[in-house]
């Protein structure tokens, strides 16, 4: 089971950090992303990172402003968002997979039920 946490009403240009805590098995050894999905539109990939943390990956509309991390012992993973802009305002998902395309939902096999993040101008 996966639990998503930290959202909430923030600033444009301010700041975020999700949660997303894993219980009932180890996820030290899946690979594990955030995804994101706004009203009327489809989820879309935000970030994810390899199950060992040597590889990290974004979409181009966060990069530079958004970190993915994870702390294996605690069985968490977190999602560090700064200069947030409206655009970012979305339900958030964290999910866990075993390989395959991180970019692509279609790789995951679990997902948590989502924390709403809204960005205001």
């Amino acid at each position: 089971q996966l639990q998503a946490s930290g959202g909430g009403l923030v600033q444009a240009g301010g700041s975020l950090r999700l949660s997303c805590a894993a219980s009932g098995r180890t996820f030290s050894r899946y690979d594990m992303g955030w995804f994101r999905q706004a009203p009327g539109k489809e989820r879309e990939f935000v970030a994810a990172i390899t199950w060992s943390g040597a590889s990290t990956y974004y979409a181009d509309s966060v990069k530079g402003r958004f970190t993915i991390s994870r702390e294996s012992a605690e069985n968490t993973m977190y999602l560090q968002m700064l200069n947030l802009k409206p655009e970012d305002t979305a339900v958030y998902y964290c999910a866990c997979a075993r390989g395959g395309v991180l970019r692509s939902p279609s790789s995951y096999l679990y997902w948590g039920q989502g924390t709403l993040v809204t960005v205001s101008s």
